[in-house]
């Protein structure tokens, strides 16, 4: 109901700076009770339909893991219900800040277009902590004069997004992005793949929870024994 009554101020809004009446239909208040399209899972309830990758859907939880560049040791996860990101970054900024202060402090985010929003940009800018997250998606093979071209001139008084915008175009900000690609993704292919682990045992959001920080953290003590000899 909050979501709708925005929507409708939002409306209202902009009615009284063009004195138009906005465009489209206005948006219905939710219902108070299920309606008869709705459905729930018999086995899971609290599991939700999410799109899934190479196309179709399926009875899913959204598996989420904050994982440290350079060590690959995941330092904090979650598991939640909505089918995409965008509202993951500041539960998770809220993990990492408060983690002992001995694990030391997070200086940047980086995160792909899925987690993209101005309210994380600005989320991360009030915890002191420097986001890189992709605007949109990038092609895998760029022509070789926009990889080497010069960083463009920094925006005057720019917003949160246009100052990350800008960083990103940088060979600064383009270095320290591709470090994306190489930090998240061993973690979970590993669990997939060599763990095995690609779907959970348990039923209900709170197990599925405990069960995604168990294997977790299977994933760091394995790390960790890599690891040991550089120490």
């Amino acid at each position: 109901m909050a979501e709708h009554q925005a929507k409708m101020a939002a409306r209202a809004a902009r009615k009284a700076a063009t004195g138009k009446k906005p465009g489209g239909k206005a948006p219905q208040p939710p219902s108070a009770g299920p309606l008869p399209s709705d459905q729930v899972n018999l086995t899971d309830e609290e599991s939700r339909i999410m799109p899934v990758a190479g196309g179709g859907f399926d009875q899913c939880y959204d598996a989420q893991a904050a994982v440290a560049a350079g060590s690959l040791l995941v330092v904090a996860t979650d598991v939640v219900q909505a089918p995409n990101d965008k509202n993951q970054v500041e539960p998770m900024l809220g993990k990492i800040g408060a983690l002992p202060g001995e694990l030391g402090e997070a200086e940047s985010l980086l995160a792909d277009t899925g987690y993209f929003s101005a309210a994380n940009v600005e989320a991360c800018e009030e915890a002191g902590v420097e986001p890189a997250i992709a605007i949109g998606r990038q092609s895998h093979h760029p022509p070789l004069a926009e990889r080497f071209a010069k960083a463009p001139a920094a925006p005057e008084n720019p917003t949160p997004v246009e100052a990350m915008a800008h960083r990103l175009r940088t060979p600064e900000g383009r270095a320290l992005y591709a470090l994306r690609k190489q930090t998240p993704e061993p973690v979970f292919g590993v669990i997939k793949s060599v763990f095995g682990f690609r779907q959970f045992s348990l039923r209900g959001l709170d197990k599925v929870r405990g069960e995604w920080s168990l294997v977790t953290m299977a994933w760091n003590i394995k790390r960790m024994f890599a690891l040991a000899p550089a120490y």
